[in-house]
């Protein structure tokens, strides 16, 4: 990555000096042989004065200070946010989505402070740096540039937000940070998966939560085709109700279907309920099946007997 950016700096240094360089030329070109040193000596001076006036040794260490504060302080910003959603299950998706936008917001400011009140080029200098560094991301950083744009698109337009449980491709789970370069989420074994931005937009996302605190979990159990369905509908019902981890503000849906499963045709059970937190999905799934397992294996021990 540093080799990289040693890359892009080399080439814009390049890019400039061939703009600043490009005047001097010309005028070399058209005028006589007695005036060519007169006029190269002439251009140094004032290249060398205007980069003097642009490119001071203390504008320099006063922005480096900037950006290392900055630095540091999104840090702590991002420390105190995560930490005060962490304490409320209902608005940590709402408090956590700000930490991005917070993160462009001041990046944007701290730059054009820089740019604005330390160095103070004219506008003619922004206009031909703007078009220097344009060249050069074309050229150099077009991957870079697809994830940056893909990050700003996925804040602005919101397709999720950190806290969301989302299926980017083959990754499911938690979003825990969205850069400009990529987006991170948590998988239910505790890895953590970077997913690039470019590629986050190029494919479909799977919302599990929309940016609610509940989401809906379906837990599947398979029993034999004797079983006695309106009895296993009110037990599903029964064991999801009172489970801890229940949001009952919203249905209960116990569904029956037929499916082949270890070479035997069986009733297959799916319970809809939706978890009081997102967190707690798979917690919650695990309970359901071992209640129902229990259940189930109790009642037919008793039919038998």
């Amino acid at each position: 990555m540093k080799k990289r950016i040693i890359k892009y700096f080399i080439f814009i240094v390049f890019v400039l000096f061939q703009q600043l360089t490009f005047a001097t030329t010309v005028d070399i070109l058209s005028t006589d042989t007695a005036q060519v040193k007169e006029s190269v000596v002439k251009k140094v001076e004032a290249e060398t004065q205007v980069m003097k006036n642009y490119f001071s040794l203390s504008k320099v260490l006063i922005s480096i200070i900037l950006l290392t504060l900055t630095y540091f302080f999104l840090k702590v910003v991002s420390i105190i946010l995560s930490a005060w959603a962490e304490k409320s299950t209902k608005h940590r998706i709402t408090i956590k989505g700000l930490i991005p936008l917070t993160r462009i917001i001041v990046w944007f400011g701290t730059f054009t402070f820089i740019l604005v009140a330390i160095f103070r080029p004219p506008l003619a200098s922004i206009l031909a740096f703007a078009a220097s560094i344009g060249v050069a991301v074309g050229f150099a950083a077009q991957d870079l540039l697809k994830n940056i744009f893909g990050g700003i698109i996925i804040i602005i337009d919101k397709p999720f937000q950190i806290g969301d449980k989302v299926e980017i491709g083959n990754h499911y789970g938690e979003v825990v940070s969205i850069g400009l370069r990529s987006t991170r989420i948590v998988t239910p074994d505790d890895s953590l998966v970077s997913v690039p931005n470019a590629e986050v937009m190029s494919q479909s996302v799977s919302n599990a939560n929309v940016s609610e605190e509940n989401c809906q979990v379906s837990t599947e159990v398979y029993l034999p085709l004797t079983a006695n369905m309106e009895r296993v509908k009110q037990r599903a019902s029964e064991a999801a109700k009172v489970s801890k981890y229940i949001f009952l503000n919203k249905p209960i849906v116990v569904l029956f279907s037929q499916e082949s499963f270890a070479n035997k045709v069986m009733l297959k059970v799916k319970v809809k309920a939706y978890v009081n937190d997102i967190r707690n999905e798979f917690v919650f799934k695990s309970e359901i099946t071992q209640l129902l397992t229990k259940e189930f294996s109790n009642y037919y021990q008793s039919e038998i007997e």
